[in-house]
C-alpha cells in the first residue's frame, strides 16, 4: 500500500476505522475521486466539526497502578491539536469513528460539564482528591476559545475549593491566569505544559494545531510569574526524532523558573501504531526503521518487542539500553539545572461541597 500524502494542518495521514470492532472499512474509489476533481476541482479543505454531547456523568474514576490520579475530567472528546502520537486516539473508535483524522476533526463538547461537576461534588458521600484535566483530550485545545467549558469547570472547583491538575500543549491556558492564580493561592492547582521539541517545523508536523514550542515555554514563564505551580513535561520522547531536544527543553524551562520536569517514552497503543508508522513513512522514511526498532526495543523486556506494552506496572516503564540512556540524560540535566524538586502537594482539606443547583446558600 502506498503512503498517503500528508494533509496540511492535520496530524494523521488517514481516516481508517479500526478493525478490532468489526466496523465497515472506508475505501476511497480512485476513479470517482479523479472524476470529482475534473468536474469540481480540488476537494474542500478538511474542516473541524463539533457535536454537543449531553453526558450523564463528568468525572471518570480509575484504579490504574500506573498513573498518579484516580479521577479525571474530559470536557471534550477528540482533540484538534492532532498530535499523531496521541495515546487517546483509539477512544474515538468507541463512537464508530476513526482514531485518525476523525479524532482531530470530529470533536465532541460537553456544555453541561460544570453543572454535572457541581452535582457530583454536592453529593453527601463525595470525598475530594485532585481531579486531573488533560488526560484523554487537551482542555485548552482551540475549541475552548468558543465553548469555555474548561474555565467553567475551574470556576466550580475554585468555589468548592477542590484541587485540580492540568496538562496541556496549549498556551491558551494563560487566558485563565486570573482563576489559576487565585486557585494557586489556596494550593488548589498545578499546571503541566508538555513540550516535545524546540523546532517549530517539527512540531507543526507532529502536533499541527498545538501551540508552537516558544509559546508553550512563554506560557510556563507566565504561570511561574503568577505564582502558579508549573511543570514541564517532555512527552513523549520519540527516539531519533525528538530526543535531541531533551536538554534544550529543560534548559529553556529552567531559565523561566520552572522548578520540576518529567518525561514519558512514546507509547503506541492499538490504532496509534499504524498511524505513527504512516506518519514516519510520509515525513521520515529514511529513519522510520530505526525509530521503530528503538521503540520496540524499550518494550522488549516486558512484552516481546512489540510496538506497545499494555500491561499494568510495565507499560509506563520502558526498559533496555535506549530507555536507560534517556533516563540518565534526563536525570543529569535536571540535577544540573536544579529542576528535581517535588511537585507541590495540593490541599483537599478546604473542600466545601457546593450547592447542587448553583444557588447561594442562606446562612
Amino acid at each position: 500500500m502506498s503512503t498517503p500524502p500528508p494533509i496540511h494542518g492535520r496530524g494523521a495521514p488517514t481516516a481508517h476505522v479500526p478493525q478490532r470492532f468489526g466496523l465497515n472499512a472506508r475505501v476511497a474509489d480512485g476513479d470517482w475521486l479523479d472524476a470529482r476533481t475534473d468536474i469540481d476541482g480540488p476537494g474542500a479543505r478538511l474542516r473541524t466539526t463539533v457535536t454537543l454531547e449531553h453526558a450523564r456523568t463528568i468525572i471518570s474514576f480509575n484504579k490504574s497502578p500506573d498513573i498518579p490520579f484516580d479521577r479525571s475530567i474530559n470536557a471534550y472528546r477528540g482533540c484538534e491539536h492532532g498530535c499523531v502520537y496521541c495515546f487517546a486516539r483509539p477512544t474515538h473508535a468507541y463512537h464508530d469513528l476513526s482514531p485518525g483524522l476523525d479524532f482531530e476533526t470530529k470533536l465532541f463538547a460537553k456544555p453541561g460539564a460544570a453543572a454535572l461537576l457541581r452535582q457530583t461534588l454536592a453529593k453527601p458521600g463525595y470525598k475530594p482528591a485532585p481531579i486531573a484535566m488533560g488526560t484523554n483530550t487537551d482542555p485548552y485545545q482551540p475549541i475552548e476559545e468558543r465553548y469555555r467549558i474548561t474555565r467553567q469547570v475551574l470556576e466550580v472547583c475554585l468555589e468548592a475549593r477542590h484541587p485540580v491538575t492540568i496538562t496541556t500543549k496549549s498556551a491558551r491556558v494563560v487566558r485563565d491566569l486570573d482563576l489559576l492564580a487565585e486557585m494557586a493561592r489556596h494550593d488548589l492547582v498545578a499546571v503541566g505544559i508538555s513540550v516535545t521539541s524546540l523546532d517549530p517545523k517539527l512540531s507543526a508536523l507532529l502536533e499541527p494545531r498545538a501551540s508552537a514550542p516558544a509559546k508553550r515555554l512563554e506560557a510556563l514563564g507566565k504561570l511561574v510569574e503568577a505564582g502558579v505551580p508549573a511543570h514541564v513535561s517532555i512527552a513523549p520522547v520519540i527516539p531519533s526524532i525528538t530526543d535531541e531536544f531533551i536538554e534544550g527543553i529543560l534548559g529553556e524551562a529552567a531559565a523561566r523558573g520552572v522548578p520540576s520536569a518529567s518525561w514519558i517514552m512514546l507509547r503506541l497503543p492499538h490504532e496509534v501504531a499504524p498511524l505513527f508508522r504512516e506518519w514516519l513513512a510520509a515525513h521520515y522514511p529514511d529513519r522510520a526503521a530505526k525509530v521503530m526498532h528503538i521503540v520496540q526495543s524499550v518494550r522488549a523486556t516486558a512484552h516481546g518487542g512489540r510496538d506497545n506494552d499494555p500491561s499494568f506496572f510495565s507499560r509506563m516503564k520502558p526498559q533496555g539500553v535506549w530507555a536507560d540512556l534517556f533516563r540518565t540524560r534526563f536525570r543529569i540535566a535536571t540535577r544540573r539545572l536544579g529542576m528535581n524538586r517535588v511537585s507541590p502537594r495540593l490541599d483537599c482539606s478546604r473542600f466545601a461541597a457546593p450547592s447542587a443547583d448553583g444557588q447561594l446558600r442562606l446562612i
